[in-house]
């Protein structure tokens, strides 16, 4: 397997958040701001340059798949993790419970699914619909989630959220599939670069959560065993989620081979591009968004090292 050194990249940008969080706090943060808006906003251009219509249009046939990936990502998530509201106080403190709950009602992953559905021989047609379909479902579904248990009610919260994701995801999205038959080709053929340059975003948002949740001091409670035990149940989340949908796919809905790897790999991913833009919005100026980041961290860790060992057993199947 290949080593994806991304991981190690958000665990150094935690660690320059800690010793170095000047930049985060220059100008209130304005400067940092204003750089990861624009960042987030060309991530999402190139995004919709690089959307294949031919590929989403084969991929709508297959509309059971479609709704069980869906319903995976923002139904089956979100409820499990509401079960353990109730045990608040007792097994997890409010805080790790919200840090979960905004894992569980974050869309699935884009370019990982594909390319792990293509590693497995699934059906990537499908896998590119529901991965490109997600993101933009989360804009309307992550924030009502969010909301239900996070103070929206003052100065039309939710709304400066939704204005907030308009304008940084979906106006250039749209941009981006109105010049595709422009600069399309050139998307697609550097690819590669336009991937480093989203993850040197993501990298600047984690960088400036965790550096305003260390000069809030809300990290030094933090025991060692309590990052252990949320390693723990991080892995406890994903093994749930992916067996539950492998009963779906195998007994419910019979699905071919090719489209069970595309449910179960696009079913049980989460998006830490999304997730680091949505509590951008979600969470501003809220001193413990650090820890509200950090199950998305180790589940993004956690599921790419998976699926990558399933996707390539998979993939050597005759």
């Amino acid at each position: 397997m290949k080593f994806d050194f991304f991981i190690v990249y958000l665990l150094i940008s935690i660690a320059v958040a800690y010793f170095f969080p000047q930049l985060a706090i220059y100008r209130d943060g304005a400067f940092l701001d204003v750089l990861t808006s624009v960042g987030v906003s060309l991530i999402f251009f190139f995004y919709g340059l690089k959307l294949s219509f031919a590929q989403i249009k084969t991929g709508l046939r297959n509309w059971k798949l479609h709704l069980v990936v869906q319903l995976s990502t923002f139904l089956l998530f979100p409820l499990i993790v509401l079960l353990f509201r109730p045990f608040i106080g007792v097994l997890l403190t409010e805080h790790t419970w919200m840090g979960f709950f905004f894992l569980a009602a974050l869309p699935s992953t884009v370019s990982s699914s594909v390319v792990m559905v293509s590693l497995a021989k699934g059906n990537v047609p499908a896998a590119i619909f529901n991965a490109s379909i997600s993101g933009l479902i989360g804009v309307a579904i992550t924030p009502l989630w969010m909301s239900l248990f996070l103070d929206f009610t003052t100065e039309n919260v939710l709304l400066d959220v939704y204005a907030g994701l308009m304008v940084e995801i979906i106006l250039p999205v749209l941009a981006g599939l109105l010049l595709q038959r422009f600069w399309g080709g050139w998307a697609t053929k550097n690819s590669k670069m336009l991937s480093n340059f989203d993850k040197s975003i993501i990298l600047l948002i984690v960088y400036s959560s965790f550096a305003h949740s260390f000069q809030s001091g809300v990290f030094a409670t933090l025991s060692n065993a309590y990052v252990i035990e949320l390693f723990a149940a991080v892995a406890l989340f994903f093994t749930l989620v992916y067996a539950l949908l492998y009963l779906l796919c195998k007994f419910v809905f019979r699905f071919s081979i090719e489209d069970t790897i595309t449910a179960l790999f696009c079913g049980s991913k989460k998006s830490l591009t999304h997730g680091s833009v949505f509590g951008k919005f979600i969470f501003l100026n809220n001193p413990y968004t650090g820890i509200y980041f950090l199950p998305l961290m180790i589940y993004h860790a956690f599921q790419i090292f998976v699926i990558t060992f399933i996707a390539q057993r998979y993939g050597k199947r005759e």
